[in-house]
């Protein structure tokens, strides 16, 4: 029977998950979220009838520093937000999930407190005063540092030392296309799933099928799939 690896990009995935399922993953729980990432990958299994090596979800640690907003001065404890406490239970749930592998990476601070990129237009060409701005008219610029790497090295480990005959990414970007390169000249059958996210024809040259088994959010209660049966 086929050996699979089946790889989540984390941070695509919650950012998807109002889109397909209608709620945000922080009103559903962590509870429920973990509950449809297992659902997920049965449904993988349903569908391809392997043998499961491990889940692998990748994503980053919460940023829980403290900051000063640049207008007030307040202090944001942000290992309080929701997003934190809601990341933070998510990973504990995950851990307890049979076959699941967690790889998380970090959240880095970038540029600091940025303008609202909606705002610069106005700014710019005067109809925005600076004097008007308020702490809502920022966010704090973090980026996440590790997150690609793990997947790329996970990906060719499992190309190098042949323990996988296949892998399937739950992923939305072409980040992943040099490793998934390394995967099928290695003879791995590389599916991605884009959870309905149009990707580029050009990225169906790195990979073997796209198949997306979460409901429809364009046409319900169907699935159009290319290069798979």
């Amino acid at each position: 029977m086929t050996k699979t690896a089946i790889l989540i990009d984390g941070g695509f995935f919650l950012k998807r998950y109002y889109t397909v399922y209608g709620r945000s993953p922080m009103d559903d729980g962590a509870d429920k979220v973990t509950k449809t990432i297992s659902n997920i990958c049965s449904e993988f299994q349903k569908k391809f009838e392997f043998d499961l090596l491990k889940i692998f979800y990748y994503d980053c640690f919460p940023y829980i520093n403290k900051e000063k907003t640049p207008i007030s001065g307040k202090v944001i404890d942000f290992s309080q937000t929701s997003l934190a406490q809601f990341k933070m239970k998510l990973f504990d749930e995950l851990k307890k999930t049979r076959k699941m592998v967690l790889r998380l990476g970090e959240l880095k601070t970038g540029y600091g407190w940025l303008i609202k990129p909606m705002l610069t237009k106005g700014l710019l060409s005067g109809a925005t005063d600076f004097k008007s701005l308020s702490d809502d008219d920022f966010y704090f610029d973090l980026q996440q540092k590790g997150v690609d790497m793990k997947i790329g090295l996970d990906i060719s480990t499992f190309a190098y030392k042949k323990q996988v005959d296949q892998i399937i990414l739950v992923a939305g970007d072409a980040d992943f296309v040099p490793a998934a390169k390394v995967a099928r000249r290695e003879g791995i059958d590389f599916i991605l799933d884009p959870m309905w996210q149009h990707i580029d024809d050009q990225l169906f040259e790195h990979i073997d099928g796209i198949y997306s088994v979460c409901p429809n959010p364009n046409q319900k209660n169907k699935r159009v799939n290319r290069n798979l049966p």
